[in-house]
C-alpha cells in the first residue's frame, strides 16, 4: 500500500479517536483529500502529523484536526451553499468541495489563491467559486449562505458575516487576540444568533476592514 496512503489512514484515525467523532462523511472527505498535496514538497514528511504547517506569504496550513473540529461543527449539508473565508493552501476548501456543489471562498493574497485555484482545479474540483479581496466582508453579492466558515482569528465577530449568514445557518469563526483565539459556533434562528464555545484555538490574524489592520 502507498506509504502516504497508510499515514493519512493513522492520521485520521488518531484524530477521530482524539476527537469521538463518528461522522462517516467527513471521515471519507478526510480519507480522499490528500494533505501532502498542499504543502511544500520538503515538507511531504510532515503532512500527516497533526500538526499546522508554513505556506508562503506568512500563512499556514491548519493542523488536520482543527479541521476535522471546525468541519464538524459546520455540519455542512449535502450541497449547503458555504462561505469560506482566507482560502490559504486550500486544503480546508478542498475537504469543503467534498459535501457541496456551490463553495465560495475569499483569499486576500492574490498569488495564494491563484496557486490554490491551480492546485485545486488540477485535482478535478470545478464546484468552488475563488474570489481575491478582503475576506472580513464576506461576499454579500453572493449571500445569503447556509454555512460560513473562517480560517484565520477575527478580533470581532463580524456582524457583516452575520448578516449573510442564512436563516438556519451556521458559522464557524475563532474569535481574539492576534496570537490565541476562541473557536466559536454561531446558529441563526429568527434573525438572531445563539454562541457555542468550541475552545481554544490558534490561527493567523484576518486582514482586513472588519479584522485586524
Amino acid at each position: 500500500m502507498d506509504r502516504l496512503k497508510v499515514l493519512r489512514e493513522q492520521m485520521v484515525a488518531r484524530i477521530f479517536e482524539k476527537l469521538g467523532f463518528t461522522d462517516v462523511l467527513l471521515h471519507r472527505a478526510m480519507m480522499k483529500v490528500q494533505r501532502h498535496l498542499f504543502v511544500d514538497s520538503a515538507l511531504g514528511d510532515q503532512a500527516y502529523l497533526d500538526n499546522a504547517l508554513p505556506i508562503s506569504n506568512g500563512q499556514t496550513i491548519s493542523q488536520p484536526s482543527i479541521v476535522a473540529m471546525m468541519t464538524h461543527y459546520l455540519a455542512p449539508e449535502l450541497n449547503s451553499k458555504i462561505l469560506e473565508i482566507g482560502t490559504g493552501s486550500g486544503y480546508q476548501s478542498a475537504i469543503l468541495a467534498e459535501y457541496t456543489n456551490r463553495l465560495y471562498t475569499v483569499e486576500r493574497h492574490p498569488e495564494l489563491s491563484k496557486i490554490a485555484q491551480l492546485r485545486l482545479h488540477k485535482m478535478g474540483y470545478h464546484n468552488i467559486v475563488f474570489k481575491t479581496g478582503d475576506g472580513s466582508l464576506g461576499w454579500p453579492a453572493q449571500g445569503p449562505f447556509d454555512r460560513i466558515i473562517v480560517t484565520a482569528g477575527a478580533p470581532t465577530t463580524l456582524e457583516a458575516l452575520q448578516e449573510q449568514l442564512a436563516e438556519g445557518g451556521r458559522m464557524v469563526i475563532p474569535v481574539g487576540g492576534r496570537e490565541v483565539q476562541k473557536l466559536f459556533l454561531y446558529e441563526k434562528h429568527g434573525g438572531q444568533c445563539s454562541e457555542t464555545d468550541l475552545g481554544d484555538c490558534r490561527f493567523v490574524p484576518l486582514v482586513g476592514n472588519g479584522g485586524w489592520r
